[in-house]
């Protein structure tokens, strides 16, 4: 359920370094994806917080809006690879002491064999 969305102004105003022909290229990279209804699109919070880290990426960087797409791309890649092993981490802790054990020496083995072969 979608809390509150902006318009395209509002998202400008919000974000004052953001020109309008950035959120046009940035939109068009797929940085961000408004909704589309009736009328002009709306902007969630995601999206927003979104565009203020492309623009903060892009007066650090100087990326172009495909290189920035790019970045955030493999920025929410890494969050959910996060999430996922959060979930791994919480249902080990509800293992027996030993079964952690026997993962933890696997584990080990398998980045041991995996170093050596690299």
């Amino acid at each position: 359920m979608i809390r509150h969305s902006m318009s395209r102004d509002e998202i400008l105003s919000l974000i004052p370094d953001l020109s309008p022909e950035a959120l046009a290229a940035l939109t068009e990279a797929g940085v961000i994806q408004p909704l589309l209804g009736e009328g002009e699109p709306r902007f969630r919070e995601i999206d927003a917080a979104r565009l203020q880290l492309a623009v903060e990426l892009e007066e650090m960087f100087r990326l172009d809006p495909e290189a920035l797409g790019l970045v955030l791309s493999l920025i929410d890649q890494l969050n959910g690879i996060r999430g996922e092993m959060r979930a791994v981490l919480g249902a080990l802790a509800e293992e027996p002491p030993e079964t952690r054990a026997r993962l933890r020496r696997v584990i080990h083995e398998t980045r041991l064999l995996r170093v050596r072969r690299d």
